[in-house]
């Protein structure tokens, strides 16, 4: 994969000034709770409010937010210092609390890469390479089902879209795994324009966090998603040219303090399966997200439309987007970048 030539040239380039080590890159992937969905109004009431504010005080200084003078992100054309609102629009996710956590612990500067598309799944949007295209048989009952809708479609409306094709149908496997790929080569590429700071440096992919799931629940993508994941991580370190990149799952916990069941619960077992495989031992690790439950937006959910007051102080979101709540979300950044340290050691 032409990437791979890329990776290795970013790996040798730059000249390093006297004491300065590579900047240490982190690429989050994912679909829509990895965009991330806290609301900044949230974060912003809750940072002031005395009942939670001081779960937010590393992160704000004289009243501000603070911007990370040596963390940096870009996520799909914005870029700039680590801060609030590299989420969705007007939102925040887990990379603010990763990126604390990396950004304190190393003393070269962080980049975090962050690809994230709601609504894509592992078992078409994200399908690596190597697991191949779904039986003639799917892809065939796929197509028909396209033809069908637009053919349908043009009658209701009196319009003549053309069909879909069988290639058009295909294209869209792995789709969002390639674009991955390219937007990692492209911020490694352009970052001495996108970050002045970081120029002159040279650049180590440290470590990949997965945070994804919920778009493979039907039409029986669970059933492959162990095999698609495993598949995904040994493509990922082959085509990023890092053999043993420490990967870390943030295993989908929308249950909460519910026990999830069906596909949910098929899904949460694959990724905690992938770092019992003899080849993940010790380089991927699974975090449980549903232990890190903000219990108060928890209790309030059921009936948040009857007082949308007290939600709005705990809550931003749906459940399927943990409940839009900062906590959850700092939480499992937090852990997310606890596990990342220990697969790399410290170091």
């Amino acid at each position: 994969m032409r990437f791979l030539l890329i990776a290795i040239m970013v790996f040798s380039s730059g000249l390093l000034q006297a004491g300065e080590g590579p900047v240490r890159v982190y690429i989050l992937a994912g679909q829509s709770n990895m965009e991330g969905k806290a609301q900044n109004k949230l974060l912003e009431y809750q940072a002031n409010a005395p009942e939670t504010k001081e779960k937010f005080g590393h992160l704000r200084k004289d009243g501000k937010w603070i911007e990370r003078e040596d963390v940096f992100i870009n996520y799909l054309g914005r870029h700039g210092k680590l801060t609030i609102g590299y989420g969705s629009q007007d939102r925040t996710g887990v990379e603010l609390e990763f990126g604390y956590v990396m950004g304190n612990h190393f003393e070269e500067p962080v980049l975090l890469i962050k690809t994230a598309w709601g609504g894509h799944s592992l078992f078409r949007n994200f399908r690596p390479p190597s697991a191949g295209l779904p039986s003639d048989e799917a892809l065939e009952a796929e197509l028909a089902n396209a033809q069908k809708a637009v053919q349908g479609n043009n009658e209701k409306h009196e319009r003549d879209n053309p069909l879909p094709t069988m290639d058009e149908i295909k294209s869209k496997y792995g789709l969002s795994y390639r674009e991955m790929m390219k937007e990692v080569e492209e911020t490694l590429k352009n970052r001495d324009e996108l970050f002045p700071e970081l120029k002159g440096r040279g650049a180590e992919i440290a470590g990949f966090v997965w945070f994804q799931g919920w778009n493979d629940q039907y039409g029986g993508a669970e059933e492959e998603y162990a095999s698609n994941m495993a598949h995904f991580i040994r493509d990922l370190r082959k085509d990023l040219g890092v053999p043993a990149l420490p990967v870390v799952i943030g295993v989908m916990g929308q249950n909460g303090s519910k026990e999830s069941k069906g596909a949910m619960k098929v899904i949460q077992d694959a990724q905690l399966g992938m770092e019992g495989m003899d080849e993940f031992k010790g380089n991927v690790k699974a975090v449980r997200t549903d232990v890190l439950i903000d219990q108060a937006a928890e209790a309030l959910y059921p009936d948040w439309k009857k007082d949308l007051p007290a939600w709005e102080k705990v809550g931003s979101d749906h459940g399927y987007h943990y409940l839009g709540s900062a906590i959850w979300f700092n939480r499992m950044g937090r852990a997310f970048g606890e596990a990342m340290l220990e697969l790399s050691g410290g170091q």
